[in-house]
């Protein structure tokens, strides 16, 4: 199979749909194994969980001569937070304030100030001017922990405030999000999952597709779906335009899902449970 997407990317999707709902670890062999799947061979899986370890986002141990993998606490955090806002089934509520970060990273510290920015455009701010930032939903936590993550709290400031300016707050989303770019991206995925969606339910039903192939199609569906989190800030529903297309590429993303989901898990369980089986025989030899 030609690889679609690239490992690193991968991996993160598995551990956020499968591998933390066991145990949250995976012995190295059933991950190579999984990511054959999609095209990718054992030396680029060796070589993007070896980063992705140095990076923190997940921490080896081993047993035997064989080699397991976890996420670390940060790795869990993340996760955590995409999956809510991947399934999430609402709107976040509005108090009609907006939360405010400015920050003055001095140049030498540039490596940091670029990080920053990767991470409060996936938080969901919004850039209002320069190296100020803005949101209408409660991020205090996120940014308390992306504060001590970078140790950057002497070049932050950190508001809950109100706005009386004389645009309305629509206009000052328009300044800070381009939602127009992300309802089109909303509209493709829409068009290519939905044929999609007819299809598999269609072979589901006639028994006519295997649990290999409906975990490639789930881990891709979501592997699609979260680019999102990178683009779609999640504003309240007061706050986005009328013909917004976010609620129906949800509803089809959750439609689709559950529609894989059983099936993708027999198939994952059954190469998960090899590997454990594996991890029992070296601990009987110990």
């Amino acid at each position: 199979m030609e690889k679609q997407f690239n490992t690193r990317s991968m991996i993160f999707t598995l551990f956020g749909d499968y591998i933390r709902h066991y145990d949250n670890v995976i012995w190295i062999g059933s991950l190579i194994r999984l990511l054959q799947e999609f095209g990718h061979n054992e030396q680029s899986v060796r070589a993007a969980i070896s980063r992705m370890s140095k990076q923190g986002w997940v921490e080896s141990k081993k047993l035997g001569n064989k080699s397991y993998y976890s996420l670390t606490e940060r790795g869990k955090a993340r996760m955590e937070e995409a999956s809510r806002r991947i399934y999430k089934s609402e709107h976040p509520s509005w108090d009609e304030n907006w939360r405010i970060l400015v920050y003055t990273i001095p140049e030498n510290k540039r490596h940091i100030r670029d990080e920053l920015r990767k991470e409060l455009v996936w938080s969901g701010f919004g850039l209002l001017s320069n190296s100020c930032w803005i949101s209408p939903n409660p991020l205090e936590e996120q940014v308390n922990v992306l504060i001590d993550k970078y140790d950057i709290s002497e070049y932050v400031s950190f508001f809950n405030a109100s706005y009386i300016g004389k645009n309305s707050p629509e206009e000052l989303v328009q300044k800070c999000w381009n939602l127009d770019e992300v309802n089109e991206k909303y509209q493709i995925f829409i068009q290519e999952y939905s044929q999609k969606y007819v299809i598999d339910k269609n072979k589901i039903e006639k028994g006519e597709i295997s649990d290999g192939s409906c975990f490639v199609k789930s881990a891709l569906l979501v592997h699609q779906y979260r680019k999102f989190l990178f683009i779609d800030p999640n504003l309240p529903q007061e706050l986005l335009p009328k013909k917004w297309l976010g609620d129906s590429a949800a509803s089809l993303f959750n439609d689709y899902y559950h529609m894989l989901i059983e099936p993708a898990r027999r198939f994952f369980k059954e190469v998960y449970e090899q590997g454990e089986l594996d991890k029992i025989q070296v601990d009987l030899k110990k």
